[in-house]
């Protein structure tokens, strides 16, 4: 399994562009995937760089309802004509940050015939599922910190039902891919049990000396599970985390390349 990082926070160097969002190209049993999208065109002009070519792709993901994941997302179906993009059936919610300011998928792509809602457990076909929120059985609840959604006229915390993730089984080996694993990077950890999680952890609003940062290190860390993280975590955050889970936990940028 190849796993291209077309678009982070920070770029492996000045040959890639790199923005507040996520994008991630990979090959797996004779699949080629789109997991995320972006913020802007980055992903795009990353993947030429990194000879990946879009138009390849032939199934593309939306991990969540946010617009640093989905704001590649209209290029992308102009560029690649035949990907379905698979996301969940609560992707085109209202979605708000902390300051109240809107922060979801561009509506103008709502009922497009490609995009596809998931509302389930959904079997993608060799060796790939997608999990909604619905099936994953946390034992902690998510924290919203601040994020919220519009459900008729009140504004609710986020419970992130707009949340999916992409479960890869090859040779063996269990790989879940998730885009901000906002319902709380630990209890999925321990619900899917993969040899490697890559994703963001959400951990940027807190405290890097925090004790809940050095709790979730510990839980990580104790499970047999390697870690591939950026965007969302935190630069100061990754490195508290750094120093509890060592060689368990590495960070991706815009260029890199990880083989499973």
């Amino acid at each position: 399994m190849i796993i291209k990082v077309l678009c982070e926070n920070t770029a492996k160097s000045e040959a890639f562009a790199c923005e507040h969002g996520l994008s991630l190209y990979i090959e797996t049993n004779g699949r080629r995937l789109l997991f995320d999208m972006g913020q802007t065109d980055v992903f795009f002009k990353n993947a030429k760089t990194m000879s990946v070519d879009l138009a390849d792709v032939d199934t593309a993901i939306l991990s969540h309802g946010h617009y640093d994941h989905s704001g590649g997302m209209g290029l992308f179906l102009k560029e690649n004509n035949k990907a379905s993009v698979y996301m969940s059936g609560y992707a085109f919610g209202e979605h708000y940050n902390a300051e109240d300011k809107f922060i979801g998928v561009d509506k103008s792509l709502e009922g497009n015939e490609r995009l596809k809602a998931v509302f389930e457990k959904t079997s993608l076909g060799d060796g790939l599922t997608l999990y909604t929120a619905k099936d994953t059985c946390l034992r902690y609840p998510p924290k919203p910190y601040g994020l919220s959604r519009l459900e008729g006229d009140k504004k609710l915390p986020d419970d992130f039902r707009h949340e999916i993730y992409l479960l890869i089984e090859e040779s063996g080996k269990r790989v879940l891919i998730s885009g901000c694993s906002h319902r709380g990077v630990v209890g999925l950890a321990e619900f899917f049990k993969p040899d490697v999680l890559v994703g963001g952890f959400h951990f940027m609003k807190l405290s890097p000396q925090s004790e809940e940062l050095y709790e979730a290190g510990q839980k990580l860390c104790a499970l047999d599970t390697r870690y591939y993280t950026g965007h969302c975590t935190g630069a100061e955050q990754f490195e508290t985390l750094k120093g509890i889970m060592d060689k368990k936990l590495y960070y991706i940028s815009s260029g890199d390349v990880v083989t499973i």
